[in-house]
């Protein structure tokens, strides 16, 4: 922002007008990127670990159902006990 302060001001600008500017961007830009990169290395394995979990999840939940259809079709109609 003070680049652009700077040149609004003057007819020509100079490298001594607009470096400290061009330096605090680089600057903050750096500091971005050095909190940015780590964060979004940490989501995308969040992310995965997820997917993972829900993918288990899903398996477990298939098996279990398959488990007690099989359970329930075999089990005489007239028993009101459920096995386990």
């Amino acid at each position: 922002m003070q680049s652009f302060r700077a040149l609004a001001n003057v007819q020509q600008a100079t490298i001594s007008m607009v470096a400290p500017g061009i330096a605090e961007a680089l600057i903050a830009t750096a500091l971005g990127l050095f909190a940015a990169i780590p964060a979004v290395i940490a989501y995308n394995r969040f992310v995965t670990d997820i997917g993972r979990l829900m993918n288990r999840c899903d398996a477990f939940q298939e098996e279990f159902m398959n488990i007690l259809i099989r359970q329930s079709q075999q089990a005489p109609a007239a028993t009101d006990t459920v096995r386990l």
